[in-house]
């Protein structure tokens, strides 16, 4: 099979993530004998930095970690809802959705607490060498990619005359960071600088940890995170509004480790995290497949994927969220799942099938809805995590786009580390992007937008609750093959991730080896495609039933038998489609690979 590149193999570590950066400062980390943990904490304060544009330290981050020998552990990074953060209020300022940015979209910001408990508990690095590349960047420079500029090109009416702390870094001279040019963040630079200073004789490595998790909730950090989130903002619904986070919405919270959610399949063993993300989409995919498949990448396999896709699709939108009971142990079930396979037919289905677990009756929100052939605010192509309204052009998914109006979307990072020991972790950090919040003027970076996942509609999993997550899209995997930890990948790509990350599951498991391994970048390389037969998760929370995209390298005949059974199919860019970031370790001999997407020409993997 052509590949873009190799898959990588070594027997001392390996690193994949959506930036080259990233992958190799990790890299350094195990080279300086940290494991898997100390190097991911270091990339992913890396990502912040060079991919400013995809997530930040106020964002959030789902972790799924594999320790040597022990159990398969979800590290939520997902923060709450503020406690003054309730349906009523967002109505009785006018509003049906919350909006896509500002400071009324922004939960309590989960990812540097994750990232501090999964260096203290499963790190051997101390706090000051795991940032320091981070500083490094941050105060130096770094040659940011393309990417980075041209959001901050589309967005730099709204920073030089709204949101203007964020004009003072990005448009420093009056011109958005370009590449081959150094580009630098001082004040993120002096953000941590700062709190390595008031940590530094806190005690030993664990010690030191905690206080500059005392800093984030307590400090500093917090007091001037609750300061922007009083600052009237312009966002998305047209007017300038407050946020509700408070001093005790940062002080009352913390990250927490939960058990992750499995689905068994052909001797492997998905591990996802649970409900409150769509994490179980992935699982129920899974559950939903006949014993026998039809032959990988053909119309009969693509419209069987397509299919069961819709059905988990369906009941996310009815069933998962962080406030209400979950049935996911119905929802998993062989009996519940082969009722739900018998709706698979020969022809397309444009109905959104909740179905009913346990005897539940499903109920889903009123405001989801159709978007009309032409309307603003959908693209077929716009796979990715919108912040706002997208319009109908259709740049390369998985980056940021502004519309015509003024409107922009962001995306996502990921991160996938194995060492020599065999710990393994995947990460997908997202939220607290440059074109989300006004950049904190003390800090260096913006809150977050995640609330905007949530309804406005009373009695819903997924409706706006203090105290409760908003539904994530976040969503990294862990398989194990007969209960050992094999594999850690994940994408970007909002709701697309679990159909992404589905058909490359899929591809590893069933197609062939490489060298004695998992043909990772194969699989990662792959024509994959999406579906929007369900309400995103983001706004305008619509739907086309029946869309299809698929990369043109894509078959014709493949594309026009999909068409024949009544499938709206949109060609792609020959890549376009997914992300994807995997490592993997053989349990066998101890052999490690990775592999990373070529899609938007910047993830990479390293190893050795």
């Amino acid at each position: 099979m052509f590949t873009t590149r190799p898959t990588l193999q070594g027997t001392f570590g390996m690193v994949s993530s959506t930036h080259w950066l990233a992958s190799q400062c990790a890299m350094a980390v195990l080279e300086d004998g940290g494991n898997a943990y100390d190097a991911a904490v270091a990339g992913a304060f890396v990502l912040h930095v060079v991919e400013p544009h995809l997530n930040g330290p106020a964002g959030e981050v789902p972790i799924l970690l594999a320790p040597a020998g022990g159990e398969v552990r979800v590290l939520c990074g997902q923060g709450v809802a503020p406690a003054g953060a309730t349906v009523a209020h967002y109505k009785g300022l006018g509003l049906d959705l919350v909006p896509g940015t500002g400071p009324l979209a922004a939960a309590v910001p989960g990812a540097f607490d994750a990232w501090m408990l999964l260096l203290r508990d499963h790190g051997t690095k101390p706090l000051a060498d795991v940032l320091k590349y981070a500083i490094g960047y941050a105060e130096h420079g770094h040659a940011p990619v393309e990417n980075v500029g041209a959001t901050v090109e589309t967005v730099r009416e709204l920073f030089e005359t709204e949101w203007t702390s964020s004009a003072e870094v990005y448009l420093p001279d009056g011109r958005p960071p370009r590449p081959g040019r150094l580009f630098r963040n001082p004040a993120l630079a002096a953000t941590w600088k700062r709190l390595l200073a008031e940590v530094a004789g806190a005690g030993d490595r664990e010690a030191q940890i905690e206080a500059a998790r005392e800093v984030w909730r307590g400090g500093f950090i917090a007091e001037a995170l609750v300061r922007q989130a009083g600052r009237p903002t312009l966002d998305t619904s047209g007017s300038r509004h407050t946020g509700t986070l408070t001093a005790a919405d940062l002080a009352g919270w913390s990250a927490a480790y939960e058990a992750p959610a499995t689905y068994d399949w052909n001797g492997w063993t998905v591990c996802k995290a649970g409900p409150w993300s769509q994490g179980p989409v992935l699982l129920q995919q899974l559950a939903l497949l006949p014993p026998e498949l039809p032959a990988h990448g053909s119309a009969d396999y693509l419209h069987l994927l397509i299919e069961g896709c819709k059905l988990a699709m369906a009941d996310r939108e009815a069933w998962y969220g962080d406030a209400a009971e979950v049935p996911l142990d119905d929802l998993l079930s062989d009996g519940y799942n082969a009722a739900r396979r018998e709706l698979i037919g020969a022809k397309a289905s444009y109905e959104l099938r909740s179905g009913s677990p346990g005897g539940r009756a499903p109920r889903l929100c009123a405001h989801a809805h159709v978007i009309a052939p032409g309307e603003p605010g959908f693209s077929p192509m716009g796979a990715g995590e919108p912040t706002v309204a997208k319009g109908p052009a259709s740049p390369v998914p998985g980056e940021p786009e502004v519309t015509a109006d003024g409107t922009t979307r962001g995306d996502t990072c990921h991160l996938d580390v194995v060492d020599r020991w065999g710990n393994m972790v995947a990460a997908t950090p997202s939220g607290g992007w440059l074109q989300s919040n006004p950049v904190v003027p003390e800090l260096g970076f913006p809150l977050g937008t995640r609330l905007q996942m949530t309804w406005l509609e009373e009695g819903l999993p997924n409706s706006l609750t203090p105290g409760r997550r908003p539904r994530t899209t976040l969503t990294p995997s862990i398989a194990l093959r007969d209960g050992v930890p094999v594999m850690a990948f994940g994408t970007p790509g909002g709701d697309q991730q679990d159909q992404w990350q589905l058909h490359f599951f899929l591809a590893v498991a069933l197609r062939a080896r490489v060298r004695g391994g998992l043909d990772l970048q194969g699989a990662v390389d792959a024509p994959n495609w999406h579906n929007d037969s369900f309400p995103g998760s983001f706004y305008p929370r619509g739907m086309r039933p029946g869309s299809v995209t698929v990369e043109a390298r894509t078959d014709t005949d493949v594309i026009e038998e999909l068409r024949r059974r009544g499938h709206r199919v949109t060609v792609g860019d020959a890549w376009s489609e997914g992300r994807l970031c995997a490592v993997a370790r053989d349990p066998e001999t101890g052999v490690l690979s990775a592999a990373a997407n070529p899609r938007g020409m910047q993830g990479y993997a390293v190893g050795r």
